[in-house]
């Protein structure tokens, strides 16, 4: 009998399980696939690596909150990263011109302010807005004994409206939202916790993996091992029983049961609930609100692979924009052609290929004829729907990069579905729940659920990205261990 088991072995699950295993827990992580990881799996086609999820995160450096949570996880060291380019790591492509996002909240106030003088005094208060979300979560928080001081009234205020009502200058309005594929924002829903947090934490330091994300799941999963837990693989979890309102264990691919005295569910809450065992201590409303909680949109993905000497590595990310309204332009995209497209790529050694990567969303509802078929088995249909989008993104990207169209060696998609399928989420989600600045309360999940020892982890539950899944899984943990204890033990390492 295992202390706790954890359904799902994306980041949540898998940092819960080295949290809770260093803390003297017996731990068992339960993955449904033959590979761990959710968002951080990489998967090979003709040698080569290409990474799922995650291409580049926040707060990794040195004395950042980020670089911390690694330390205490025991995996900082164990990471092969790459720091992007400090004078612009990100860059924003609209109206014809192209502006950049520099490292450190101090220069990239500078940048933007050589480009927008008169918005001198308004950049100054913006980021010093995102500064002071960012610091809610700082070291020196944890080291008092606080996760997060953060000031909740924040989700229940508009990033669009905030933005507007502090900038000035159209343009510079839009600037600052250019990054906002990272978190699927949205005018009419985006709350401003969820743009300052995501914003900030890129701002103080953005790296990539080196040679592909599945690294993270893997020395996470050895953390776990090495403190005494076990990690498996093809383990569907099919079902939680509950006696008395408690859950007692699970049902593994629909026969074998595993006892536990506590569960971590790091997978959407909607289909958590679906797996319980029927009983009068969840009613049948609740489960009715669950499910009707809007998703956020899924992602359409381009992989594209060069020989190294046909395109070179570029150490940043470009977004790129061809409408007045960077708002209007993602819901376009999400919604008809692609108007929009984030480029990335990958930091590879050792290989003779560059990886350039195309996101760009696309609403589950171009999705729904496929919806009822299993990856392979789609029709020439969809095949050709895929072929429509990756030519839309290409050649948009092209325009800005011409050697994009040319001695392309290999070339895959993936779209919502593909997501669907591989990692479990519904609708093929990028980003979990929409957390609705109209309705803090009725997005915002909580950790602990109605079966008193059954937890929610993830995404799904506060913010969206890394670091967000990180801060979730340290308030999950500590229903376990005590806030004040777990804060305290991350910030003195």
């Amino acid at each position: 009998m295992y202390d706790v088991i954890i359904t799902g072995s994306g980041l949540g699950g898998l940092e819960c399980g080295v949290i809770l295993s260093k803390e003297g827990y017996k731990v068992c992580v339960l993955e449904k696939h033959h590979i761990i990881g959710g968002c951080l799996q990489s998967f090979k086609r003709n040698g080569i690596i290409f990474d799922t999820g995650i291409h580049y995160v926040g707060s990794l450096s040195e004395g950042q909150i980020f670089n911390q949570y690694n330390k205490y996880l025991g995996i900082a060291d164990k990471l092969h990263l790459k720091k992007m380019d400090e004078d612009g790591f990100d860059v924003i492509h609209f109206e014809g011109q192209q502006y950049v996002y520099a490292m450190g909240i101090d220069k990239f106030q500078n940048t933007l302010q050589e480009r927008f003088p008169n918005e001198k005094d308004n950049l100054r208060k913006y980021c010093g807005m995102l500064a002071d979300t960012g610091q809610s979560i700082s070291i020196e928080n944890l080291r008092k004994g606080f996760l997060s001081s953060g000031d909740l009234t924040l989700f229940s205020l508009s990033a669009y409206e905030t933005i507007a009502n502090t900038i000035k200058d159209r343009t510079l309005q839009n600037i600052l939202a250019g990054t906002l594929g990272l978190y699927a924002g949205d005018k009419c829903s985006t709350n401003l916790y969820h743009h300052a947090m995501v914003h900030y934490s890129n701002i103080e330091g953005a790296y990539r993996l080196v040679n592909g994300t599945q690294q993270w799941a893997d020395v996470l999963a050895d953390q776990i091992r090495r403190n005494g837990g076990e990690v498996f693989t093809d383990s569907e979890v099919t079902g939680i029983k509950i006696k008395d309102g408690i859950a007692t264990g699970v049902v593994i691919n629909g026969n074998e049961e595993i006892n536990s005295k506590y569960i971590i569910s790091s997978i959407h809450p909607a289909t958590t609930f679906d797996l319980v065992e029927k009983n009068p201590f969840i009613k049948k409303a609740y489960l009715t609100r669950l499910h009707s909680l809007s998703n956020s949109c899924g992602m359409f993905t381009v992989y594209l692979a060069y020989k190294k000497e046909n395109f070179p590595y570029i150490n940043k990310n470009h977004n790129i924009y061809t409408t007045n309204n960077i708002w209007d332009n993602f819901k376009q995209t999400c919604d008809g052609k692609v108007a929009s497209v984030f480029m990335s790529m990958q930091a590879m050694e050792n290989s003779q290929y560059n990886i350039v990567t195309l996101l760009f969303p696309v609403s589950f509802a171009q999705m729904e004829k496929w919806t009822d078929t299993k990856s392979g088995h789609r029709g020439n249909d969809y095949i050709e729907f895929k072929e429509r989008k990756k030519n839309e993104a290409l050649n948009l990207a092209a325009q800005f990069f011409p050697a994009l169209a040319h001695n392309i060696e290999y070339c895959y998609t993936a779209s919502p579905l593909t997501y669907r399928d591989y990692t479990g989420v519904p609708d093929g989600s990028a980003y979990g729940i929409v957390k609705d600045y109209h309705f803090p309360i009725a997005t915002l999940m909580r950790v602990k659920t109605r079966i008193a020892n059954l937890f929610l982890t993830g995404q799904n539950v506060n913010v969206h990205g890394a670091l967000g899944v990180t801060l979730t899984a340290a308030h999950t943990c500590a229903e376990f261990l005590g806030k004040e204890y777990l804060a305290k033990k991350v910030g003195s390492i």
